[in-house]
């Protein structure tokens, strides 16, 4: 058994907030076949689709070592299993998401997380990230996550624009 994280984040800016930019944003997928993995205890397959590069997704692949703490996500073992807990997301709205556990994973068991934010960071511009986090304790195959069946949910998203939420609308914001 391993431990295998995709993390799939939209970025955009404020020019990208309107229905054709949201279009394209609905185009990314939520899970993409899986790379060669390290040598680790934790496989961290890592994509970027940015509007700056017209939400091509663009994928890094990366070894770590428990626990670990990936942004947004901490992943500790407790004996056979992995609690994956939420960390702090730093100068982000929304800022009631405090940390705790989101997902206690069996042995082969597979999880997908989702949640969005409005950043600021050190510019004076806000940006926006949708993330999907794919997430498994079992042994690797490169198509993983593409048959899109999950032991456990959880979907974080709220509205970043003001508005009702992602649950309440159905719609991708």
């Amino acid at each position: 058994m391993m431990l295998i994280v995709q993390r799939i984040v939209i970025r955009w800016t404020k020019r990208g907030r309107g229905a054709e930019e949201a279009a394209k944003r609905r185009g990314v997928p939520t899970a993409c076949s899986l790379p060669p993995p390290p040598d680790a205890q934790l496989t961290c397959h890592d994509i970027l689709a940015d509007q700056r590069t017209g939400y091509e997704p663009v994928g890094v692949l990366d070894g770590l070592d428990l626990p670990a703490q990936l942004n947004g996500l901490r992943f500790e073992q407790a004996g056979p299993d992995m609690r994956v807990m939420r960390a702090p997301v730093w100068a982000s709205y929304p800022t009631n998401r405090h940390p705790g556990q989101v997902f206690l994973l069996n042995p082969g068991s597979r999880a997908r997380y989702q949640a969005n934010f409005r950043f600021s960071g050190s510019s004076t511009e806000w940006y926006y990230e949708q993330w999907t986090i794919n997430i498994a304790l079992s042994p690797f195959r490169h198509d993983l996550f593409l048959d899109e069946k999950f032991d456990f949910t959880k979907d974080e998203r709220v509205s970043l624009y003001g508005g009702r939420s992602t649950q309440q609308s159905g719609k991708d914001l």
